[in-house]
Parts: structure tokens; C-alpha cells; sequence
């Protein structure tokens, strides 16, 4: 069972989340602090006036960003060139994938 899962809610995942933020409280029913609610809008506003550069850029922005959470950098960006999207740039691997200090 996930651990945001809330049984107020009938969503999981990233749609609890939103569907949390919406009615104000965290994913355990406490409220959420109205300032952070206010900027998290202001920053949503923003956002949705912002242009877009198209679907398939963000599809693969996403992808990257949650992928990157869930595959090594390698097999990331094997499973993006066989989904026909460009593999990850250095840029990418090198944010997403910080070296340790330990590492070499």
C-alpha cells in the first residue's frame, strides 16, 4: 500500500497530492499554512500563463524528472532513445545524478 494513501481520498499518488493542496491540507488531514498555500497559487498562476513549447518536450521533462528517481542514469536514457526521445544530455546526468563525494 503506497504510503500517501489517505482513506478521505479515493486518489493516490500524484493526484492526491493535488487533490490535497485543492482542499487546503496535507495528505494526514492537518491543514496546510495559508502562506505556503498562497505562494504554492501565485507560483501556479505564473506557471499557467507561462508559454509552452510543446507536449512531447514536456513529456520527456517529466519523464526525466520522476524517471530519474527510479532508473540509473544508463538505463534511463536507454528506455528514452527506445520510446524515440532524445537520451539524456550530460546536463541532465549531471544534475539528476550528482557524484558523491566518495565516488569516482
Amino acid at each position: 500500500m503506497s504510503r500517501d494513501w489517505n482513506p478521505a481520498t479515493p486518489y493516490r499518488g500524484a493526484e492526491a497530492i493535488e487533490g490535497a493542496i485543492a482542499r487546503g491540507v496535507d495528505l494526514d488531514g492537518s491543514p496546510l499554512p495559508t502562506c505556503q498555500l498562497e505562494l504554492y497559487r501565485t507560483v501556479m498562476e505564473l506557471e499557467a500563463g507561462r508559454p509552452r513549447s510543446g507536449v512531447t518536450k514536456t513529456l520527456r521533462d517529466r519523464i526525466v524528472r520522476i524517471g530519474c528517481k527510479h532508473f540509473p542514469a544508463g538505463e534511463l536514457s536507454r528506455l528514452l532513445e527506445e520510446a524515440n526521445l532524445s537520451p539524456l544530455t550530460p546536463q541532465e546526468t549531471d544534475f539528476f545524478y550528482p557524484r558523491r563525494p566518495d565516488s569516482p
